[in-house]
Protein backbone atom coordinates (compact mmCIF):
# COMPACT_ATOMS: atom_id res chain seq x y z
CA UNK A 1 0.00 0.00 0.00
CA UNK A 2 1.33 3.66 -0.79
CA UNK A 3 0.79 6.24 1.34
CA UNK A 4 -0.21 9.52 -1.05
CA UNK A 5 3.65 11.37 -0.26
CA UNK A 6 5.80 8.26 -0.21
CA UNK A 7 5.97 4.88 0.30
CA UNK A 8 6.32 5.23 4.08
CA UNK A 9 8.13 1.64 4.66
CA UNK A 10 10.84 2.65 2.02
CA UNK A 11 11.48 6.38 2.33
CA UNK A 12 11.30 7.20 5.79
CA UNK A 13 13.63 6.93 8.26
CA UNK A 14 11.56 5.09 11.33
CA UNK A 15 10.21 1.70 10.79
CA UNK A 16 6.46 2.77 10.17
CA UNK A 17 3.89 -0.23 10.12
CA UNK A 18 0.63 0.45 8.57
CA UNK A 19 -2.21 0.37 10.80
CA UNK A 20 -5.13 -0.61 8.55
CA UNK A 21 -7.30 -3.16 10.86
CA UNK A 22 -9.16 -2.61 13.66
CA UNK A 23 -7.62 -5.71 14.48
CA UNK A 24 -4.50 -4.77 15.08
CA UNK A 25 -5.47 -2.67 18.39
CA UNK A 26 -5.49 -5.94 20.13
CA UNK A 27 -2.38 -7.11 18.85
CA UNK A 28 -0.72 -3.52 19.82
CA UNK A 29 -2.31 -4.06 23.16
CA UNK A 30 -0.90 -7.34 23.81
CA UNK A 31 2.35 -6.57 22.25
CA UNK A 32 3.04 -3.30 24.50
CA UNK A 33 2.95 -5.71 27.54
CA UNK A 34 6.61 -6.49 26.36
CA UNK A 35 7.50 -3.20 24.51
CA UNK A 36 6.13 0.55 23.50
CA UNK A 37 3.98 0.71 20.59
CA UNK A 38 3.89 4.38 19.05
CA UNK A 39 0.59 4.93 16.96
CA UNK A 40 0.52 8.35 14.98
CA UNK A 41 -2.31 9.43 13.41
CA UNK A 42 -1.60 11.43 9.91
CA UNK A 43 -3.71 13.67 8.07
CA UNK A 44 -2.72 13.19 4.90
CA UNK A 45 -4.41 16.62 3.46
CA UNK A 46 -3.31 18.51 7.06
CA UNK A 47 -0.33 20.93 6.60
CA UNK A 48 0.36 20.80 10.57
CA UNK A 49 0.09 16.55 9.97
CA UNK A 50 2.56 16.55 7.88
CA UNK A 51 4.77 18.99 9.69
CA UNK A 52 4.31 16.79 12.96
CA UNK A 53 5.48 13.83 10.70
CA UNK A 54 8.73 15.38 9.47
CA UNK A 55 9.41 16.36 13.22
CA UNK A 56 8.94 12.75 14.09
CA UNK A 57 11.16 11.71 10.88
CA UNK A 58 13.94 14.17 11.69
CA UNK A 59 14.61 11.74 15.15
CA UNK A 60 18.40 11.68 16.42
CA UNK A 61 17.56 8.61 18.19
CA UNK A 62 15.30 6.23 17.69
CA UNK A 63 14.28 2.89 20.10
CA UNK A 64 14.82 -0.49 18.18
CA UNK A 65 13.06 -2.31 20.91
CA UNK A 66 9.46 0.41 19.94
CA UNK A 67 6.86 -0.40 17.21
CA UNK A 68 5.83 2.43 15.29
CA UNK A 69 2.65 2.26 13.52
CA UNK A 70 0.76 4.90 11.25
CA UNK A 71 -2.73 5.37 10.44
CA UNK A 72 -4.08 7.67 7.44
CA UNK A 73 -7.21 9.21 8.76
CA UNK A 74 -8.32 9.59 5.69
CA UNK A 75 -8.41 6.47 4.51
CA UNK A 76 -8.97 4.53 7.81
CA UNK A 77 -11.49 6.86 9.98
CA UNK A 78 -12.84 3.78 11.76
CA UNK A 79 -9.82 2.58 13.29
CA UNK A 80 -9.21 6.61 14.59
CA UNK A 81 -12.35 6.06 16.34
CA UNK A 82 -11.87 2.63 17.19
CA UNK A 83 -8.83 4.00 18.88
CA UNK A 84 -10.71 6.98 20.84
CA UNK A 85 -12.62 3.84 22.63
CA UNK A 86 -10.04 1.46 23.02
CA UNK A 87 -7.34 3.83 24.81
CA UNK A 88 -9.88 6.36 26.18
CA UNK A 89 -8.61 9.34 24.84
CA UNK A 90 -10.13 12.38 22.86
CA UNK A 91 -9.34 12.22 18.96
CA UNK A 92 -6.98 14.81 18.15
CA UNK A 93 -5.10 15.02 14.57
CA UNK A 94 -2.14 15.07 14.24
CA UNK A 95 -1.71 12.88 17.13
CA UNK A 96 1.29 10.66 18.75
CA UNK A 97 0.61 8.18 21.28
CA UNK A 98 2.98 5.66 23.07
CA UNK A 99 0.95 2.45 24.52
CA UNK A 100 2.60 1.12 27.21
CA UNK A 101 1.32 -2.24 29.12
CA UNK A 102 -2.19 -2.04 27.34
CA UNK A 103 -2.95 1.76 28.40
CA UNK A 104 -2.50 5.03 26.49
CA UNK A 105 0.33 6.37 28.90
CA UNK A 106 1.52 9.41 26.98
CA UNK A 107 -0.09 11.47 23.82
CA UNK A 108 0.72 14.88 22.47
CA UNK A 109 -0.80 16.62 19.16
CA UNK A 110 -0.32 19.05 16.64
CA UNK A 111 2.81 21.25 16.53
CA UNK A 112 3.62 19.83 20.34
CA UNK A 113 4.50 16.37 18.46
CA UNK A 114 8.30 15.87 19.38
CA UNK A 115 11.21 13.48 18.34
CA UNK A 116 13.29 14.09 20.93
CA UNK A 117 10.17 14.32 23.39
CA UNK A 118 8.87 11.16 22.50
CA UNK A 119 12.32 9.49 22.59
CA UNK A 120 12.90 10.77 26.48
CA UNK A 121 9.07 8.67 26.92
CA UNK A 122 10.16 5.46 25.24
CA UNK A 123 13.36 5.75 26.91
CA UNK A 124 11.22 6.74 30.48
CA UNK A 125 9.11 3.20 29.73
CA UNK A 126 12.53 1.29 29.12
CA UNK A 127 14.44 1.73 32.56
CA UNK A 128 11.16 1.13 34.49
Amino acid sequence: MHHPDQNIKDNMALPWIPLEREEQLEEIKLKSHESPCIIFKHSTRCSISKVALQRLENTKEQSSIASYYYLDLLKFRPISNKIVEVFKIHHESPQVLIIDKGECGYEETHLSIDADDLQEQINKILSS
